[in-house]
């Protein structure tokens, strides 16, 4: 039982020093993922295609890190290797990827075409792909890594009025696995959560409709929309060296959703 004390303390949820690159860092959730990881003592690499407002870069620096900015399309031909580059040249290492960034084209399922089709396939999935085929590239000569997908519970259902989102967060999850297969003999942790209805701009259409609010509502059995404040604990535990003998997983955290 000592040695049991010895080996465990709340140092392994440290990321101190630690440098984390997210996509996607400017939205509702990349803001609470780059809060988590910032509070837990990591570097920030954020890569969006919205310039961030004062306000937020101020609010990481007084957490005591360091924070790097660069907007750029990551669907752009050889844009993860300018990333990489560019955060190389800032920190001099990278030890986390978060794959935040994506988006949601809801149409009737008849009308929804390629117009709709392949921007979510080419954000959520292809990016996510190039930036983790970088990512590896790095972890495996240091024999260190962490790679989070952030999927969603509809990685899991159908997902009404969207077939793109559905298919590529299914995508997503599978890419998580086959990558976790292929790279953990290499100390790298892929995993992935999955995020249930959250209060975002992206559900504003969902939110904002009485009938179907109340619908979502009532199959969560916490009885609430997740905020995104509630995936700050998963961030930190599949970023830090708790969760190094976890990979290939999918971190729900839903309210319940998916078990009703």
């Amino acid at each position: 039982m000592h040695g049991l004390f010895d080996d465990f303390s709340l140092d392994f949820f440290s990321l101190k020093k630690e440098v984390a690159i997210i996509t996607g860092g400017c939205g509702g959730l990349g803001r609470a993922l780059t809060a988590a990881l910032a509070k837990a003592g990591a570097n920030l690499f954020i890569v969006d295609l919205k310039e961030p407002d004062e306000d937020y870069i101020s609010h990481i620096e007084k957490s005591g890190v360091s924070v790097e900015f660069m907007c750029i399309d990551i669907t752009e031909n050889g844009a993860a290797e300018k990333i990489f580059r560019r955060c190389m040249n800032k920190f001099g290492r990278i030890d986390i990827l978060i794959n935040n960034a994506g988006i949601c084209k809801i149409n009737n399922p008849l009308k929804f075409d390629r117009t709709d089709w392949d921007p979510m396939i080419n954000l959520n999935l292809t990016a996510a792909f190039e930036m983790s085929r970088e990512a590896i590239k790095f972890f495996i000569p240091q024999r260190k890594g962490k790679i989070i997908n952030v999927c969603s519970i509809l990685s899991f259902f159908g997902g009404r009025w969207s077939p793109g989102y559905s298919a590529t967060k299914h995508a997503l999850v599978g890419l998580t696995r086959s990558y976790a297969d292929d790279f953990s003999e290499y100390n790298i942790q892929i995993n992935g959560i999955a995020p249930g209805y959250c209060l975002t701009d992206m559900t504003t259409v969902l939110h904002g409709n009485p009938k179907l609010k109340s619908l979502i509502t009532n199959h969560i059995p916490a009885q609430r929309w997740g905020e995104a404040k509630d995936l700050m604990g998963a961030a930190v535990f599949l970023s830090s060296r708790a969760s190094d003998y976890v990979s290939g997983h999918i971190l729900v955290v839903d309210g319940g959703y998916s078990v009703r």
